[in-house]
């Protein structure tokens, strides 16, 4: 009997929530101070499924309570805390208690009946309660594993790039210093590794252990894991490879289990144990796609900071439309950063073959050297078709040749990679919708051309004839220098509306190390891309300048990086906007060698939408003079001319001292068009100029309708969560053709709905059938009077095996 085979292809990371009908049962976001606790999660009060939530108590922190002038203890906390769990114990018929926080976050994660979840919100002690949320290694596709007879200490050219080797030529390599890395654990007993660690190598908070070792193969769990290891490296590998600080010292924290997935839960008790363990710098190369600055990941890295823990976070992978940024990618305090592609050559290609056509649209998508890249140039080879580019779609014998692939089922860089162990020699990929393929992706595993679905067909179709060979021509078109990667994630933050990320590091194919889970050939490298990789790049850098200015606050180590960093601008000259890059790419010995901090190193003025009168603000600035001689500022601010700002026009500082910089901004927004405004401030001591990024809003910002759709299957149905940041008057799924675009059907209804994130279900049905063999669209929908927003999900395969 043949059966169907469901496949569900998404685009984005899955992160899950709980489930339940769309707006079905909601409760409120925020409930009145005072009376109960707020809640950030959507309850299915009718579910009496087992779910884990975070518990915030109003009793505050070890770390809150010395900030705010108090003293708390951990004996005292455990008390209240353990009042607390009893009082729950009293109005809920179940719970159990997984992990405590004392440290930098008050509070405790439970197992809970989902409909009970509200009895806590009146438990006297009850602050807050936030979902387990979901967390992913945020990298961009899969690893591309370098064989060690192929590898060089010159294949890392990102840690020279940003000025690493001048720093260590200064004598800083980070000795000294302790680095955590909150991952999914890191092979100490890698060769390039072995010195970082000590005998105390870090916790495992998913087996419960003192052993924070990647999850090895044939975990029955879920697969095996490499980026935590991968991001160590970059930050202090010393062997085959350098990373950023090959002296530093490193402690591995694994909150990410099988298969690189972790929650909330673990992450924030990585990130206690990491302060009270003696942590100079932490780094979560982590996140979810929830633009949220108000969850409790972000609360422990904002007090990890405080406590002078400089706290380093991956921007997302969502880009690279604005406001994709992601938690803890959102936090107030923490370095947020975005990933940028090293200097490269742009290639035009013609591509022809031995019948009379033409492939217009021909362009190069991606390659990893030029030389592999210029290794086909005038060459004829061979082609043959590989289906979708799933391993079961190469048919036969590819040794040599181009695989021809359809778009539409793999990430592209798989595609390549499956195309490789084949025995190919390059890709052709084909849009499998009209029109072209809108992305270029550096780093792939063989060169690869991409072309419309039209050309695709036309290639096939002279394939069918008889013109089974294929020759490319390549042409230098432009030299381009360091851009921000398409798929790093912008921002603002909503709410607070902060730019983010706030600084950008390199993360496109970054070589680094990876276990190999063999003793006996224990040296494994691998290139990796994501804000996964640029974190590390940036934790490395910090630990450069700690050693070289071990008083500095994490709070001087930000704006030393933010303050110093060099403007991108794109393939055409444009300056990349401050929600792109933040203030720029890191310059580490710049940032070590800097005489004068600026903080904060970013500024949001927030919103303005008096269109009556005309706004005005008072703000300031802190400018620190570290040289031993007084310096004279000028001060003055570039920006959009409906944007008047009023400052000294110089200020002389003493050295060593630290003098506020007030000024005011007025805004006429009913002079203005409604959006988004930015602008720089530009401090110069008349041989350095420090720039401090600013934006405004007139009139409500222009975040999207609908963010952070996640979708799943579960018990024949297709459930997920959708993030609606400002509400809606209606919501829906369409189910579209995936090939065609055809709206099919659409269902999971849902009127005034409040903002917040909110669950659907679908049974994959259509009219009541069930679903025919086909490709399925799966976007989300939502209106507000005359605007409407549609935010693509994933694609739904039925087929028959």
């Amino acid at each position: 009997m043949r059966r169907k085979l469901i496949q569900l292809f998404i685009y984005s990371l899955v992160f899950l929530l709980t489930f339940s009908s769309f707006g079905s049962f909601g409760f409120a976001s925020q409930a009145t101070k005072g009376e109960l606790a707020s809640i950030h999660l959507e309850v299915n009060e009718s579910s009496t499924d087992i779910v884990t939530v975070i518990v915030e108590l109003e009793e505050q922190s070890v770390v809150e309570a010395k900030h705010n002038g108090n003293v708390q203890t951990k004996e005292a906390l455990a008390a209240v805390r353990e009042n607390v769990i009893a009082q729950v114990e009293d109005v809920v018929s179940s719970i159990q208690v997984n992990q405590e926080y004392d440290y930098v976050f008050s509070g405790f994660s439970v197992e809970i009946p989902e409909n009970e979840i509200v009895h806590l919100l009146g438990v006297s002690g009850v602050k807050a309660v936030y979902p387990n949320e979901t967390y992913e290694v945020a990298t961009a596709g899969d690893a591309e594993f370098i064989t060690p007879e192929a590898f060089s200490p010159a294949m890392l050219d990102s840690a020279p790039f940003i000025g690493s080797k001048e720093a260590w030529d200064a004598g800083y390599k980070g000795a000294g210093i302790t680095v955590a890395i909150i991952d999914t654990g890191v092979d100490y007993t890698h060769p390039d590794l072995v010195h970082a660690f000590g005998d105390y190598k870090g916790w495992d908070f998913v087996d419960n252990n003192d052993d924070p070792q990647e999850t090895p193969p044939g975990d029955p769990r879920g697969g095996s894991t490499n980026h935590g290891t991968h991001v160590a490296g970059t930050v202090a590998a010393n062997g085959a490879i350098k990373g950023v600080a090959p002296e530093a010292t490193l402690l591995a924290y694994r909150v990410l289990g099988p298969g690189g997935s972790g929650t909330t839960q673990n992450v924030i008790a990585g990130i206690e144990r990491a302060v009270q363990d003696g942590a100079d710098i932490m780094n979560l190369s982590l996140g979810n796609t929830l633009n949220n600055p108000d969850f409790a990941t972000s609360i422990a890295l904002d007090w990890a900071m405080a406590e002078g823990v400089v706290a380093i976070t991956s921007n997302g992978n969502s880009g690279p439309n604005n406001w994709t940024v992601g938690s803890p990618g959102t936090s107030r305090d923490a370095i947020s950063v975005g990933a940028t592609r090293l200097p490269y050559n742009k290639f035009a290609v013609e591509v022809t073959t031995g019948q009379d056509a033409e492939y217009s649209s021909a362009k190069v998508m991606g390659f990893d050297r030029d030389e592999d890249l210029l290794s086909l140039d005038g060459k004829t080879v061979g082609f043959k078709a590989a289906g979708f580019g799933q391993v079961e779609h190469f048919d036969g014998d590819y040794e040599g040749k181009i695989a021809v692939i359809s778009r539409g089922q793999l990430p592209f860089v798989t595609m390549a990679e499956n195309a490789k162990a084949q025995g190919a020699v390059g890709v052709i990929v084909y849009n499998h919708v009209a029109g072209e393929i809108p992305f270029e992706i550096p780093g792939m595993a063989l060169p690869t051309i991409k072309m419309t679905g039209a050309d695709g067909q036309q290639l096939l179709a002279g394939l069918e004839a008889g013109y089974d060979t294929v020759t490319f021509e390549f042409e230098l078109t432009q030299e381009v220098g360091e851009t921000m990667a398409d798929f790093s994630s912008r921002g603002p933050v909503m709410n607070t509306w902060m730019i983010k990320p706030d600084v950008s590091a390199p993360g496109v194919a970054i070589n680094s190390t990876v276990p190999t889970h063999n003793p006996e050939n224990p040296h494994g490298y691998a290139s990796l891309q994501g804000t996964s990789m640029a974190a590390p790049h940036v934790a490395g850098a910090a630990a450069l300048i700690l050693e070289a200015n071990p008083d500095w606050s994490p709070e001087f180590v930000k704006a030393a990086l933010m303050n110093t960093a060099e403007n991108l601008y794109d393939e055409n000259g444009v300056l990349y906007p401050h929600n792109s890059q933040g203030a720029g790419s890191i310059r580490v010995l710049d940032a070590i060698n800097v005489e004068t901090l600026v903080t904060p190193g970013s500024h949001s003025f927030g919103i303005f939408s008096n269109e009556e009168d005309k706004e005005v603000r008072q703000q300031h600035f802190t400018i620190h003079n570290l040289s031993d001689e007084r310096k004279r500022y000028s001060i003055s601010f570039t920006g959009h001319e409906g944007i008047k700002v009023r400052t000294s026009n110089n200020l002389q500082i003493q050295p060593g001292r630290t003098q506020d910089l007030n000024f005011t901004v007025q805004v006429d927004a009913g002079s203005l068009a409604p959006g988004y405004y930015e602008g720089t401030f530009l401090i110069s001591d008349g041989k350095q100029t420090l720039e401090v990024p600013t934006i405004l809003f007139v009139q409500e910002p222009d975040y999207p309708m609908l963010n952070s759709l996640n979708l799943a299957l579960s018990g024949g149905n297709l459930i997920g969560t959708v993030n609606v940041p400002g509400g809606a008057e209606e919501f829906n799924l369409r189910i579209r053709n995936a090939d065609t675009g055809a709206l099919l059907y659409e269902t999971a209804h849902a009127t005034n709905v409040p903002v917040g994130t909110h669950n659907f279900s679908w049974n994959m049905t259509i009219d009541g059938q069930p679903l025919t063999t086909g490709r399925y669209q799966i976007n989300a929908y939502a209106r507000t009077g005359t605007n409407e927003f549609e935010l693509q999900g994933g694609v739904l395969t039925i087929s028959e095996n």
